[in-house]
């Protein structure tokens, strides 16, 4: 059987404002798009605040993946995009985690400006068991 190509969407995740697809599956991976910290229901950039942003960009994350059958046990990497490299590195890492505490994903972080109110941008690359 060939791979298809399966857009995944959510209402556990906000819906960007530009052209882009919260996930994409592709035979037994899926790839999210680059998850800034909006509340799901309004859109809305969530406080500017590390720790707070960090759960809901990763909150986000778990849903989107379970929406294309995975979850975050699955996650094979994560590339975090931080706005304050040395002040925040380690709120994020502390968040991280709660959410990954054992058997890490394989990541990166790198530091961006990435606009007024978005402390940090995080995508993931996951596996999906059985597919």
């Amino acid at each position: 059987m060939a791979n298809v190509r399966e857009i995944i969407r959510t209402k556990r995740a906000a819906v960007s404002r530009f052209p882009i697809s919260q996930g994409v599956k592709f035979g037994n991976l899926i790839f999210t798009a680059g998850i800034t910290a909006r509340d799901p229901d309004t859109g809305e950039l969530v406080e500017d605040e590390i720790r707070r942003q960090a759960r809901v960009v990763l909150e986000t994350i778990k849903a989107i993946l379970e929406a294309g059958g995975s979850s975050l046990d699955q996650v094979l990497f994560i590339r975090c995009y931080l706005r304050d490299f040395e002040g925040d590195f380690a709120a994020w890492n502390e968040i991280y985690h709660e959410f990954f505490p054992r058997e890490w994903p394989a990541r990166a972080v790198y530091p961006l400006d990435l606009g007024p109110g978005f402390r940090l941008e995080v995508e993931a690359v996951a596996g999906v068991p059985g597919a």
